[in-house]
């Protein structure tokens, strides 16, 4: 089945990760009988440079557009591909050996082709985890893997293209990402919504493994949450029956202004970025979300959007 199969990766200035992600699609334990199409989403680096030097033992193609963003990039990848499964990763999402394999073997276990199969990503071998990575990584502040309880049947907005795999027909069937959504946030949970209402089921294999090459900071993972809010305001425009999941009630519950023990509590999540201590994940948590909700509330503000 790998001839029929086609990686689709968008990158943005993705000179420094890039190769190891296709170094590690010639290592893959299934063959290397598949494409990979590469979108460089207009990047200001050496990645075009990188892709014209790059010699794969596969069949690669590199596709070229102005910075879009990530959805439109995806969507020119999709358009352009070959193979009727289509795996997505990251630039910066570098496959384990087995990773191919545990998505084949996944969909040859549902031949409808009404499946979607999400891997596991976590963070390189030999990285220091500490608790900032870990809670962003399994508690619903990046991915939530730790919150899967049904592997079989997993909520739409588990769909993570830094590991997914689906039928290409599907995709097209659903009109692919929404170009209104320009950051990588809920773009490709508003796509799985979609798909969902046309009959998708989400699966989870965690043996299909990447390794997420990118050190989040506390400070930049901040910035993450207020553009993910900024997302979730468009969303909330064209499915407000999706308030719920968005957070739609709580932002417009939340304060605006910070109460002290907030501000205590950050102090308290800023020194368990590096170290463990009491309640220190939760405080994590917390401070993160109620970035996203105070930004989606303002966002809700501005927007118009009315109240649910």
């Amino acid at each position: 089945m790998t001839g029929r199969v086609s990686f689709v990766i968008p990158t943005f200035d993705g000179e420094a990760t890039l190769p190891l992600v296709l170094d590690a699609l010639a290592r893959q334990t299934a063959g290397r009988d598949f494409e990979v199409v590469v979108v460089d989403d207009g990047s200001r680096d050496a990645t075009p440079r990188v892709l014209e030097a790059y010699s794969a033992p596969y069949r690669l193609r590199v596709l070229r557009q102005p910075n879009q963003g990530p959805a439109a990039a995806r969507n020119q990848g999709v358009r352009e591909a070959r193979g009727q499964l289509i795996v997505f990763l990251g630039d910066d999402t570098v496959p384990e050996p087995e990773f191919l394999t545990q998505h084949l073997t996944a969909h040859a276990q549902h031949p409808d082709g009404r499946v979607a199969v999400l891997g596991y990503t976590t963070w390189p071998a030999g990285w220091r985890v500490t608790p900032f990575l870990f809670q962003i990584n399994e508690y619903g502040l990046q991915f939530g893997y730790r919150l899967i309880a049904d592997p079989e049947n997993v909520p739409f907005n588990f769909f993570y293209t830094s590991n997914v795999s689906l039928a290409r027909s599907l995709l097209l069937e659903a009109g692919l990402f929404d170009t209104d959504l320009p950051h990588a946030a809920w773009e490709d949970a508003e796509l799985a919504y979609r798909l969902s209402r046309l009959g998708m089921r989400l699966v989870y294999r965690p043996g299909a493994v990447t390794r997420h090459h990118h050190l989040m900071t506390f400070e930049g993972f901040r910035g993450r949450q207020r553009k993910a809010a900024e997302a979730a305001t468009i969303v909330f425009r064209k499915h407000p029956e999706l308030a719920a999941v968005l957070g739609v009630p709580r932002a417009r519950q939340l304060s605006s202004v910070a109460a002290p023990w907030e501000r205590a509590m950050e102090s308290w999540a800023r020194l368990a970025t590096r170290w463990r201590l009491p309640g220190g994940r939760a405080a994590i948590q917390q401070v993160m979300a109620r970035e996203y909700y105070r930004a989606l509330g303002r966002a809700l503000k501005s927007d118009g959007s009315p109240g649910r």
